[in-house]
C-alpha cells in the first residue's frame, strides 16, 4: 500500500510539470541569444576586427585637404614727392574691400618606421584572435553556469519530491493511524499529537524546500535573461557520464581550453609591444607631396598695384627623421615592455599549473561521488525497507512512532545524500567538460 501511495505522489509532480518543459539544450540556446555577458564579448570582437586595417598599421598614405577664404577691408593714405616733371596728387582710398583664397591638398607617405607598420599590423590579428578566445571563455562559463543553475533546480524539485513523498506516504498515514486509534481508544492523545507535530515539522520543511526550488529557478530565470517569473518543468532525474579519464581530459585542456590559448594570444601580444618600443629607436622615412592654389582678388575701383592673381604651387619631397635623444624614454619604454612580456609569459605558466590543479581536484571529485552514488543508492534501498517493516509494526501496533519517525528521517536522509552525491557528480562533470572546452560540443 505505501509504494502505491509512494508512486502516485512521484508521478503527480511529473504529470504537472509536463505541461511546460525545459530541456537543458533549449536553456542554453536561450542564454547563448540573450546573455549580456556574451553579447558584450562578442561586441568586443567586432570592435578588435573594425581596427585590424592596413591604415591603423600605418601601411597607407595620409592625405589632408585644407580651403582658406579671407576678406580684407584696407584704408589708404598716400603722399607723394612732387617733382616739376611728374606732380601726384596724395592718395587716398577708404575701405577698399579684397579677397584671397587658398586651397591645397598634401599628402604624407611613410615608407620607413623601423618596421613598426609590419608589427602594428600583426599586433593587431592577435587582439582579433584574443577577443575571439575572451569570447569563447565567456560563452563556455555562461554555458557552464546556466548548466549548473539547471541542475540546481533538478537537485531542488527531487528534494521537493522527496520531502513530498515522506509527507504524503508516511507522516500523513501515521497521523491518520494515530488519530483513529485515539478515536476508538486503542491509543493515547499523547500518541496523535505527537504525530501531528511531526506532520507539521515535515511539512514545514516542505514549504522551505519549496521556496528553494523556486528561488533556483528565479536564478536560471536570471541567467537565461527572461522574466524572473516565468514557470517552467525540468526532469526529476539528472543523467551522469561515468566514461571521463583523466589524462585525455588533460591532453585537451592543454590543446582547447580558452583560457588558455587566451594567455598564449595576450603573451604574443606583449611580444610585438617590445619590438613596437624598439621599431621607434629606427629612423623614419616620409615621402611629402602636395598642391596649393592661391588667388588674390583687389575689388577696388581706383587703386594701384595688383588688381587679380593666381598662383599653383606643387611640391614634392622627402623627410628623414633620426631620433638622437630623448632623456633615455625610448630605453625606458622597451624596458616596461619587456617586464610586461616577462609577466603575460608567467601569468600563461601560473595559469598552466592552476588548471593542471583544477582538472585534478575536480577529477577526483567526479570520482569519488561516482562511489558515493553506489555507496547512497545502497543505504536508500535499505532505509525504504526499514521504513516499509516498521510502517507495518505501527500499523499492527507492535512498534513505537519514535521507532517510525526514526526510519522515516534516515529514508529522507539517505534520499537528500544520493541527491547530493548525483549533483555533485554533475558538477564535476560540467566542470570538466568546461576545463576541457568540451562543454558545447
Amino acid at each position: 500500500m505505501i509504494r502505491k501511495i509512494r508512486l502516485i505522489f512521484l508521478l503527480l509532480p511529473s504529470l504537472t510539470y509536463a505541461q511546460q518543459a525545459l530541456t537543458l539544450e533549449e536553456a542554453i540556446r536561450t542564454a547563448l541569444e540573450n546573455n549580456y555577458a556574451i553579447k558584450i564579448a562578442n561586441s568586443r570582437v567586432r570592435l578588435a576586427e573594425n581596427d585590424n586595417t592596413l591604415g591603423n598599421a600605418g601601411f597607407l598614405p595620409i592625405v589632408t585637404g585644407n580651403a582658406q577664404l579671407n576678406f580684407n577691408s584696407s584704408n589708404t593714405n598716400q603722399v607723394f614727392f612732387q617733382t616739376a616733371a611728374a606732380p601726384r596728387d596724395p592718395l587716398i582710398l577708404t575701405a577698399v574691400p579684397s579677397n584671397s583664397s587658398t586651397v591645397g591638398v598634401d599628402m604624407a607617405w611613410t615608407i620607413f618606421d623601423g618596421f613598426g607598420m609590419f608589427v602594428a599590423r600583426d599586433r593587431l590579428g592577435e587582439l582579433v584572435k584574443a577577443g575571439q578566445a575572451n569570447a569563447q571563455v565567456t560563452i563556455e562559463t555562461t554555458v557552464a553556469d546556466v548548466s549548473n543553475a539547471y541542475f540546481d533546480v533538478v537537485r531542488q524539485r527531487q528534494r521537493v519530491d522527496a520531502l513530498r513523498d515522506a509527507l504524503d506516504s508516511i507522516s500523513a498515514e501515521r497521523v491518520r493511524l494515530a488519530r483513529d486509534r485515539f478515536e476508538v481508544g486503542q491509543g493515547s492523545k499523547l500518541e496523535y499529537l505527537s504525530a501531528q507535530v511531526d506532520y507539521n515539522t515535515d511539512r514545514a520543511a516542505l514549504i522551505a524546500q519549496e521556496q528553494a526550488l523556486q528561488n533556483a529557478k528565479i536564478a536560471l530565470n536570471a541567467l537565461l535573461v527572461r522574466d524572473l517569473k516565468t514557470e517552467f518543468a525540468v526532469p526529476d532525474t539528472i543523467a551522469l557520464r561515468k566514461d571521463l579519464a583523466l589524462e585525455s581530459l588533460r591532453e585537451q585542456v592543454r590543446r582547447q581550453n580558452p583560457a588558455l590559448i587566451l594567455a598564449g594570444y595576450n603573451r604574443r601580444v606583449a611580444d610585438f609591444d617590445v619590438k613596437a618600443q624598439q621599431s621607434l629607436q629606427y629612423p623614419s622615412v616620409d615621402v611629402l607631396s602636395g598642391y596649393n592654389l592661391s588667388t588674390n582678388n583687389n575689388l577696388a575701383s581706383a587703386g594701384f598695384g595688383l588688381q587679380r592673381g593666381r598662383s599653383g604651387v606643387v611640391n614634392f619631397g622627402i623627410r628623414a627623421t633620426v631620433p638622437i635623444f630623448d632623456g633615455f624614454n625610448a630605453r625606458r619604454r622597451v624596458s616596461g615592455a619587456r617586464i610586461n612580456q616577462l609577466i603575460n609569459e608567467q601569468q600563461e605558466s601560473d595559469l598552466k599549473v592552476q588548471l593542471d590543479a583544477a582538472l585534478d581536484q575536480t577529477f577526483t571529485n567526479y570520482r569519488n561521488s561516482l562511489l558515493l552514488i553506489e555507496l547512497e543508492a545502497q543505504n536508500l534501498s535499505f532505509a525504504r525497507q526499514n521504513v516499509d517493516i516498521a510502517f507495518e509494526r505501527f500499523r499492527i501496533g507492535v512498534s513505537t512512532s519514535l521507532e517510525l519517525r526514526e526510519a522515516q528521517r534516515n529514508a529522507v536522509a539517505a534520499e537528500t545524500r544520493l541527491i547530493e552525491a548525483q549533483f555533485n557528480t554533475k558538477i564535476a562533470e560540467i566542470e570538466l567538460m568546461r576545463l576541457s572546452s568540451a562543454i558545447i560540443e
